[in-house]
């Protein structure tokens, strides 16, 4: 699962504002909010970056995106709009090394994301 903040998430070993779950996938909203909804989704099985994922991990990051849209119609924000995102390595702005989707939404998104 992974030595990583989430890796502790998924395990319970620290707490959580856990939104969303199923076998495969876990979400919680985010600790440092850039969004009024700012909700992390993760594997429950650790891939490091997006580059670490290989072609036998297809259908599981396939969960985590559509586990995100399953989400936000169930929030009923889907028809206003929503925002997902995926950071890899450090100049993409990824601070914890287990892959992760994040979904923002609630206000209106601007490019470049601000």
């Amino acid at each position: 699962m992974g030595d990583t903040i989430f890796g502790k998430i998924i395990r319970r070993e620290i707490p959580a504002d856990i939104v969303y779950e199923t076998n495969d996938v876990l979400a919680f909203r985010d600790l440092n909010p850039q969004a009024p909804v700012h909700v992390l989704f993760i594997p429950k099985r650790a891939i490091a970056t997006l580059n670490d994922a290989t072609a036998a991990d297809a259908e599981l990051i396939g969960k985590l995106v559509l586990a995100a849209a399953d989400y936000a119609k169930r929030e009923g924000f889907d028809k206003d709009g929503y925002r997902t995102v995926i950071n890899c390595n450090e100049h993409g702005g990824q601070t914890v090394f287990h892959l992760h989707v994040h979904l923002l939404a609630g206000r209106r998104m601007t490019w470049p994301p601000g």
